[in-house]
């Protein structure tokens, strides 16, 4: 593999926006480390206007600097994990946000304290009509919030509270290791969680059922230490929930984005509904497979080989450009300008940040990591990070910094909305039967691991945190039998479980940070809503658009439906399933 100093320039993210180079990031981060001692002129002064808004103003300008050599940081390192320099940069920024964190949190407390009548005061003055998102926030966390020590208390126990989650990666990342795997010819394989993936997903089934035990197996080995620290992490969660006076600890997660319990709800219980479709899905693939009995390690074996095509970067961007043409010229041409200015990291080299994202802060254009291996999954991951690029710039061009952020719930959309109209423009060209089947198994995998598979996890979470707060013990036994139970559910009777599986829950990352994965599902099944509109509407894309600009102006449920996506109506997720639904039928015509 390349090392950094081989590749292109011009395949290289320009990262000048954030700092002009690791120096500039020195300089400033010490200068904004000396600022932050100024905000200790400001406690206990706030009840006067003046004061107020100069507070607010120092903390918006701080907060920005701020934000933009941590993002700076973070895209170095990724650039070269094993650069001293940019590791180095990343642990002093977080001393200094560190040191922000505490010493402002006075404000929030000071303002709590306002009479409700002098909030909405605020929220109407003129003089601080960025900030009356923020005062909105404040009128409706009233209730939740705590005394000055004790909220000083939280953000100090924040630091350690999260060690369950690095306790978590460093045993997953380094101290586990696997037992060497035979293939169907007595073959010996090596297994880590690199190659996982690609042993699960092999023609072999023998490879793929003995990937799947190893790896899940070993959890197994170790569910002791990862029930021990995955409870600890619910605890955690509960406890905090109950020191701020919420029901549960999923009130609080749902709380604290402005989302809705009622949606949580409504999508597992048209999950739980259509649950038939995965099973339809998994019938094909047996047949497919030319299967006797289907089994959970055969989920992931390809039922076609990959589009048998290389494309270079350039024609990558072509396809993406061509796909998202029905949102219009401003959002074609954005995607050329990402490509001519760098905003994109495009080719893998020697110890660079594996996978792919999108990042951003205000003030600067949003950037893109990728590792561009020219095949056709590299040209939907491309479209996919793309999708959040332009989110980032459509949000932050439109909106001041205090309401440019948009929350968790709704960043997966735009990327999805990017993903399903590459999908319908190479469906619309498909030439044969294999091409077709390829691009069904495409979609209906997505189905699989965003909405179907995520929404298991939401139910495993969720029943997780209930029984610790109805006060039962949280036993490995416990965890792995309602884990073996929902699988049991999910995949149906025809689908063969094996042992391991009940310890799969113990390797996922994102239980770690809780009440997260359902929006997974809630960003393709919007997804697939907006998709379908614009299909119908050629005026839809102004709708859509809109609601890429409103970054975090509103809660996130209002501003999709400015997308006429209403996550409170059945019919928003009917369409998804309807949607599956004409994959499946379609793919069962081709069998016939």
């Amino acid at each position: 593999m390349k090392s950094r100093s081989e590749i292109e320039e011009k395949y290289k993210w320009d990262l000048t926006q954030y700092c002009k180079d690791d120096c500039d990031f020195e300089k400033r981060l010490s200068a904004i480390s000396q600022k932050v001692d100024e905000f200790a002129a400001f406690e206990g002064k706030l009840l006067d206007d003046a004061f107020l808004l100069q507070c607010l103003e120092f903390e918006t300008e701080v907060g920005k600097e701020l934000s933009l050599l941590g993002v700076y940081a973070f895209l170095r390192l990724c650039e070269d994990k094993a650069n001293r320099k940019a590791n180095e940069m990343n642990e002093n920024f977080s001393v200094v946000a560190t040191k922000l964190s505490t010493a402002t949190t006075f404000i929030e407390v000071e303002i709590g304290k306002f009479k409700a009548e002098k909030l909405k005061t605020l929220q109407k003055d003129k003089k601080f009509s960025n900030y009356a998102r923020f005062f909105e926030g404040i009128l409706r966390d009233k209730k939740h919030m705590l005394s000055k020590k004790e909220e000083l208390l939280l953000s100090k126990m924040g630091t350690f509270l999260g060690g369950f989650s690095d306790n978590f990666d460093k045993f997953n990342d380094v101290d586990l290791k696997f037992a060497q795997i035979e293939d169907s010819n007595g073959k010996k394989h090596d297994l880590d969680q690199s190659n996982y993936s690609l042993y699960v997903e092999n023609k072999d089934r023998v490879l793929r059922k003995n990937a799947f035990k190893e790896l899940n197996g070993k959890y197994g080995e170790n569910i002791n230490f990862l029930t021990s620290n995955y409870t600890s992490d619910v605890k955690a969660d509960c406890t905090f929930a109950k020191v701020r006076k919420f029901k549960s600890a999923l009130a609080a997660s749902i709380y604290a984005e402005e989302a809705s319990e009622k949606v949580y709800e409504m999508l597992i219980k048209k999950v739980r509904e259509n649950v038939s479709l995965l099973q339809r899905y998994f019938e094909i693939k047996r047949k497919m497979l030319k299967l006797g009995k289907f089994a959970i390690y055969d989920s992931f074996a390809p039922v076609e080989e990959e589009i048998d095509q290389k494309f270079t970067y350039e024609q990558a961007l072509e396809m993406v450009k061509e796909a998202v043409s029905v949102l219009g010229e401003e959002y074609v041409l954005l995607i050329e300008k990402s490509a001519k200015d760098r905003w994109i990291d495009v080719l893998p080299n020697k110890n660079k940040e594996s996978g792919a994202f999108s990042s951003g802060a205000y003030g600067a254009n949003p950037v893109v990591l990728t590792n561009f291996e020219g095949n056709l999954e590299s040209v939907f991951i491309l479209a996919h990070e793309l999708g959040h690029a332009m989110h980032t710039y459509f949000s932050n061009k439109n909106q001041p910094i205090q309401t440019s952020d948009y929350v968790i719930f709704v960043a997966e959309v735009a990327s999805n909305v990017n993903e399903m109209l590459l999908l319908q423009m190479l469906l619309s060209k498909a030439k044969t039967d294999k091409e077709k089947i390829y691009y069904y198994d495409h979609f209906l995998r997505q189905m699989r691991s965003s909405i179907f598979r995520q929404t298991m996890f939401a139910e495993f979470e969720a029943y997780v945190h209930e029984e610790y707060e109805k006060e039962t013990p949280l036993t490995p036994e416990l965890l792995c039998e309602k884990y073996e139970d929902l699988n049991k559910f999910y995949h149906g009777e025809k689908v063969e479980l094996i042992d391991e599986i009940k310890f799969e829950w113990a390797r996922i990352p994102h239980f770690y940070r809780s009440f997260y994965v359902y929006k997974y599902a809630i960003g393709l099944i919007c997804a697939i809503k907006i998709v379908n509109k614009l299909k119908k509407d050629e005026n839809f894309a102004n709708k859509y658009i809109k609601f890429l600009s409103s970054g975090g102006s509103s809660d996130p449920i209002s501003l999709l439906k400015i997308a006429e996506c209403d996550l409170e109506k059945e019919e928003t997720f009917d369409d998804a399933f309807a949607e599956c639904e004409k994959f499946i039928s379609e793919w069962e015509k081709l069998l016939k």
